[in-house]
C-alpha cells in the first residue's frame, strides 16, 4: 500500500518567491526565515517521496470570486503557473499524478465529499512557493504533485472541522491505494495575517504558537474553532490554518515533530514551518 511519510506545514507568501528570484535569502530581512528550511529539505532528500499532495488556496489565478469551489483536486499530467501580478517569475511546469488522484476522487465521493475535479488548471503561489522552498533551483521535476485547493477567500468557506475530516478522508484514500508509492503531505499558508481593512498588519503570535503546539498531538482542539473565530484570532487571512488542518487530518498514528520554526513579520504575516514524520518515515534528522 502507498505510505504517507509525513506532513510539512509552510507559509506560501508570494514575497518569498520574489526574494528567491532576486537572491535575497541571506539579507537581514530574510536570513532567519530561509535558514529554517535546510533541515526540512534534507529530510525530503533522504526520504525521496514519489508524490506530494499539496493543500493550498488559489488566490484568483484559476478560481476567482465568480467561481470558487469549496474543494478542488487536480487530476492532470502537468500543471502550469502564470503571472499573478505579484512580481514572481513563472516557474517551469509541475509534474502531475493522475492514477492516485483519481483513486482519491473516487474514495472522496464514497465518503460523501463533493469535489471539483480539474483535468486542466493553473497553480498559483500557494503551491509554487512551497515547491521552490523545498526544492530550490526548480529541482522539483522528479516528484509528482496532486494539488488540492481549499476555498479560503470567499464566504461561505468550509469549517476547520470539515477541512480536518477532508484531510482524514484523503489520508485514508492514499493508504488504501495499492502500490509502494511514498507520499508527503503539504499544508500551506498562514499563519495569522490580515492584509486589508482596519486591522491590516494584524499578527497574533501567541495564537500561532498555540496552533503549532496543538497540531502535533491535539489537532481536534483546533477543529472547535469556527472560521469567524479564526478571523478574530488570526486576521481575515488566518483561515488558511484550514490547509494545515487538512494536512494534519491526512496523518495518522504516532507522529514525531522533527523540526519547527516561527518567524515574523514576513510580508505582514506570522510565518510558520513544521515537519511531522509518521512511523513509516525513517528518522534521519
Amino acid at each position: 500500500m502507498a505510505k504517507i511519510l509525513g506532513g510539512i506545514a509552510t507559509s506560501h507568501i508570494p514575497a518569498i518567491g520574489v526574494a528567491m528570484d532576486k537572491g535575497l535569502e541571506q539579507t537581514p530581512y530574510w536570513k532567519d526565515f530561509f535558514d529554517a528550511y535546510p533541515p526540512v529539505r534534507e529530510w525530503l532528500y533522504a526520504q525521496e517521496p514519489d508524490i506530494a499532495v499539496i493543500f493550498y488556496n488559489d488566490h484568483g489565478l484559476e478560481f476567482f470570486h465568480d467561481r470558487k469551489p469549496t474543494f478542488a483536486i487536480g487530476a492532470a499530467a502537468q500543471y502550469e503557473n502564470a503571472d499573478e501580478g505579484w512580481g514572481i517569475a513563472e516557474i517551469p511546469p509541475v509534474t502531475g499524478e493522475t492514477e492516485l488522484s483519481w483513486h482519491i476522487v473516487n474514495q472522496l465521493i464514497e465518503d460523501e465529499f463533493d469535489i471539483t475535479v480539474c483535468q486542466e488548471m493553473k497553480v498559483d503561489h500557494g503551491l509554487t512557493v512551497p515547491l521552490t522552498l523545498m526544492w530550490p533551483g526548480h529541482k522539483y521535476g522528479h516528484i509528482k504533485v496532486i494539488p488540492i485547493a481549499i476555498n479560503c477567500e470567499r464566504h461561505p468557506m468550509p469549517k476547520p472541522s470539515r477541512c480536518f475530516d477532508f484531510g482524514k478522508a484523503i489520508g485514508d484514500a492514499i493508504r488504501s491505494y495499492s502500490g509502494n508509492q511514498k507520499v508527503v503531505i503539504f499544508g500551506t499558508g498562514g499563519l495569522s495575517h490580515q492584509l486589508d481593512g482596519q486591522r491590516a498588519g494584524f499578527i497574533n503570535k501567541p495564537f500561532d504558537l498555540y496552533c503549532m503546539d496543538k497540531i502535533v498531538n491535539e489537532p481536534e482542539a483546533l477543529t472547535k474553532f469556527t472560521n469567524f473565530d479564526l478571523v478574530e484570532q488570526a486576521g481575515s487571512q488566518g483561515v488558511e490554518l484550514n490547509m494545515w488542518l487538512a494536512m494534519r487530518g491526512a496523518l495518522q498514528g504516532t507522529l514525531t515533530e522533527l523540526h519547527r520554526s516561527y518567524h515574523l513579520p514576513i510580508s505582514n504575516t506570522g510565518a510558520g514551518l513544521q515537519l511531522l514524520a509518521t512511523s513509516d518515515a525513517a528518522m534521519l534528522i
